[in-house]
């Protein structure tokens, strides 16, 4: 049996003034350091085989200190990038809503899978790209492997390993920091733990702290 840990980023001040956050390399907050040490003293323990990053360094920082633990290097993925937000990078929510009503309404209707962001990424393209990973993820051989990545991107990850619609990204949350474990067995994915906080207590966090997007 194979153990996949989906670990989010912690905090960029991005996040903390609830703006759009794509690919813009922006560092860790002082907060998000904190959530970074937590995140890899959880981890210190684990025997891993593989730490898996986005390049950014938000996600980065958090795997490096996790692998260096391991004595692993840790491989860096492209497409865990986190979804191109195009033009609405750095912009706060209601700024979104005004110079993009169009956008907004289909973002926010029934069906935003397809739905580009302003100058960047659908859902659609993101779960194109991330689809490779995931099959070798559910027909790889038995390992333990951590992957540190964003938002919508680990969302998108998780409803391509448990195979249901990707529409589904909307059906769940994963806070700034957390933990998802999913087990893998001949090639069937379970959840095992959704959006595990636990290990950031002693920040004493509140949810809505916890939960700012991408």
């Amino acid at each position: 049996m194979s153990l996949v840990y989906l670990v989010r980023h912690g905090e960029t001040d991005h996040n903390a003034q609830e703006r759009g956050l794509g690919r813009a390399d922006v560092p860790l907050s002082e907060r998000g350091l904190e959530q970074a040490k937590l995140i890899a003293a959880r981890f210190a323990r684990v025997p891993l085989d593989a730490v898996l990053s986005s390049p950014l360094q938000r996600a980065l920082v958090i795997a490096r200190a996790i692998a260096e633990q391991h004595a692993l290097a840790v491989d860096i993925r492209p497409e865990l990038t986190e979804l191109d937000v195009g033009e609405t990078e750095g912009l706060a929510y209601a700024e979104i809503r005004a110079r993009f009503p169009d956008f907004y309404a289909a973002w926010t209707g029934d069906d935003p899978v397809h739905v580009p962001m302003p100058g960047g990424e659908s859902i659609a393209a993101l779960a194109e790209r991330l689809a490779p990973l995931a099959r070798d993820l559910l027909d790889g051989p038995d390992r333990v492997i951590v992957v540190v990545s964003h938002n919508f991107t680990l969302r998108v990850l998780v409803c391509l390993l448990l195979s249901i619609h990707i529409a589904s990204f909307r059906n769940f949350r994963l806070d700034l920091g957390s933990i998802t474990t999913i087990s893998i067995q001949h090639g069937r994915a379970a959840i095992q733990a959704l959006n595990d906080v636990c290990h950031l207590d002693a920040l004493n966090l509140s949810p809505a702290a916890r939960s700012v997007s991408s």
